[in-house]
């Protein structure tokens, strides 16, 4: 073992044996050596030795990524504290696949280990994974299948990097087969860039393949509703991404990367006060909206608005989050839901203010 790359294996509740849905709530344990996928692990590799196997609900973790990566953190140090020979090299998680609940738990472990522990962590899943939108500057992600039916391919592809993370050699999303992270780095190209712009330009002419040095992100487009017929007549929402929160933010909506939004009366107000709200945003300098909350949520416009008969009336609640640092999905979930909400009450339009 002295010669072998030593890894720790997080697997779910499913592959590690212990059960399926109804133990997805299940607590972190330890087993000695390899289960399910890290038998496969040693079979492709003759330099790794899977020391020891943790097991882990999916809802576990999932639900509650920060303590329960900590909570793994803690059980890697009290196996160690008991056996110094099984300090891992490389902790492995999964492959998840496209499984979300899976894959936010092997994100949740792996930026755990390499940020309390300073262990490389290596993980696989499908790219269209929902993980990926919160943890995916943070994962060494070797992609997979959408399901088990890929498992040899994703193990294979996780091992061959997770060797390369240990040699501490770097990982090119293109040649390795990892779901790029979204990091810049500088260095040094062998020719300028117009050179290289006038190289790629003649392989296109000549029909070969080419590819981008700087992939653009993909946002999917919402075709926009049609105008409301009359505003006299029409109920009409506030709703920020600004982060104005009543004073004391009762919520505790962080500041960047929000797990919730707030929903919020404005029974009895004709506008907001530096008194009664504040901003929680990070993202901006939140002086001037402090001093003056209407500035990121208008209630002072609108209702003036409202009296003079040009919009018909203004929904009492508002609705708040924070968009700094926020991933799609999550706002995506937050945009349903609040909707739903508004259409419930018969709101027909919505002033949706940021920064």
């Amino acid at each position: 073992m002295a010669n072998k790359i030593r890894v720790i294996h997080c697997l779910n509740q499913f592959f590690g044996g212990l059960g399926g849905e109804e133990k997805g709530g299940l607590a972190p344990q330890w087993f000695e050596g390899p289960k399910g996928p890290g038998l496969l692990v040693q079979q492709l590799s003759a330099d790794i030795e899977v020391v020891g196997t943790i097991a882990v609900g999916d809802n576990y973790i999932a639900e509650h990524p920060d303590d329960g990566g900590r909570e793994i953190v803690a059980l890697i140090e009290a196996q160690i504290a008991r056996d110094p020979d099984l300090r891992p090299d490389l902790v492995m998680a999964g492959p998840a696949f496209a499984a979300g609940r899976y894959g936010m738990s092997c994100g949740a472990i792996c930026q755990a280990v390499q940020e309390q522990l300073h262990i490389p962590a290596v993980t696989a899943m499908h790219p269209d994974n929902p993980a990926l939108d919160i943890y995916r500057q943070a994962l060494t992600a070797a992609r997979a299948g959408v399901d088990v039916m890929g498992m040899r391919d994703a193990v294979d592809a996780m091992v061959r990097v997770g060797i390369k993370l240990v040699a501490g050699e770097a990982i090119i999303p293109s040649e390795d087969g990892t779901i790029p992270r979204g990091l810049r780095r500088n260095y040094f190209a062998d020719a300028t860039g117009a050179q290289r712009a006038i190289e790629m330009l003649l392989r296109k002419l000549n029909g070969e393949e080419i590819g981008t040095e700087y992939p653009m992100p993909a946002f999917s487009r919402v075709a926009p509703a049609a105008p409301v017929a009359d505003m006299a007549k029409a109920t009409l929402a506030l709703v920020t991404s600004g982060g104005i929160v009543p004073r004391g933010n009762p919520d505790r909506i962080e500041s960047a990367n929000a797990s919730k939004y707030g929903e919020y009366s404005l029974e009895g107000l004709d506008r907001l006060s530096a008194e009664s709200h504040q901003s929680v945003h990070g993202g901006y300098d939140t002086t001037y909206a402090n001093e003056d909350p209407n500035r990121v949520l208008p209630l002072d416009v609108v209702r003036e608005l409202v009296r003079e008969g040009r919009i018909g009336r203004l929904s009492e609640t508002y609705y708040a989050t924070v968009g700094n640092a926020t991933s799609v999905k999550r706002a995506e979930a937050y945009g349903r839901e609040i909707a739903a909400k508004l259409v419930n009450v018969g709101v027909q339009a919505v002033i949706l203010t940021s920064t």
